[in-house]
């Protein structure tokens, strides 16, 4: 039975995705049957896997709104197996609205390939509305990446509220994996305010690694690639690489 986790920040430009395609790669590297969920009808971790969205016959949209059987959009990539995504998907929330038992259309598809891997990581458009909920009542846990910038905090609470909510309400089983502190710059006196002031806040729900801003891990996804494929000796490389042995710990993996 695979771990499902959904990486979710309602802010943009937080290292969500970023985090998503190379936590993937380095679970795959450990040897981990991964697969990625991209329901960002963005799909900017469908592009950043190396996969061309113009040749797809089938995504995301056609597995939650025309119940799609999941394996039929499945698409390998270099680390780890894709539910791809396209723009299609922004007409999700307004199509599910009618549909019976909407908050549970991701879970129920990925109930037939729950043990076909180890890591399912599920990628959410920066939105509290009806794709992320279904990514969390489908989830066991929500990853959160939080940017060490001023407005950081922002909003989380209504993140957490959220995550409660559904807990309540679709998925008792819901919890915070942790928080990943990302686009950490050390030069800078604000990183490490904030970077206490999130430790200070959520305590040990806070990941000890740190994801470093480098010109690296933003150039990767342009090649469609990890960061673990793109540049294996960079830094950002070696701090997924830690990150992932960090959630194979948590999980016991």
């Amino acid at each position: 039975m695979a771990h499902t986790i959904a990486l979710a920040n309602q802010k943009g430009g937080v290292g969500k995705t970023t985090t998503s395609i190379n936590l993937g790669a380095a679970l795959a590297q450990s040897g981990k049957r991964v697969l990625l969920v991209d329901i960002d009808p963005q799909g900017n971790a469908t592009s950043g896997s190396g996969v061309d969205k113009a040749d797809l016959k089938a995504d995301a949209y056609d597995v939650l709104v025309q119940g799609e059987p999941i394996r039929e959009v499945i698409v390998p990539t270099d680390n780890y197996d894709l539910v791809p995504a396209t723009i299609r998907l922004s007409e999700a929330d307004i199509q599910l609205v009618n549909q019976q038992e909407r908050e549970f259309a991701l879970s129920k598809a990925l109930t037939a390939v729950q043990d076909d891997y180890d890591f399912i990581l599920i990628d959410n458009p920066p939105a509290l509305g009806l794709l992320t909920i279904n990514a969390f009542t489908a989830a066991d846990a929500v990853l959160i990446p939080v940017q060490t910038e001023f407005y950081a905090l922002e909003g989380l609470g209504q993140l957490i509220n959220t995550v409660e909510l559904v807990r309540q309400q679709f998925n008792p089983h819901l919890e915070v994996a942790g928080i990943l502190l990302t686009m950490y710059d050390s030069r800078t006196n604000l990183a490490k305010q904030v970077s206490q002031e999130v430790r200070s806040y959520f305590n040990d729900k806070v990941y000890q690694t740190v994801i470093p801003r480098t010109v690296r891990l933003s150039e990767a996804p342009s090649y469609g690639q990890s960061i673990i494929d793109f540049d294996p000796r960079s830094t950002g490389a070696q701090v997924y690489t830690e990150f992932a042995q960090e959630v194979l710990k948590q999980y016991g993996e």
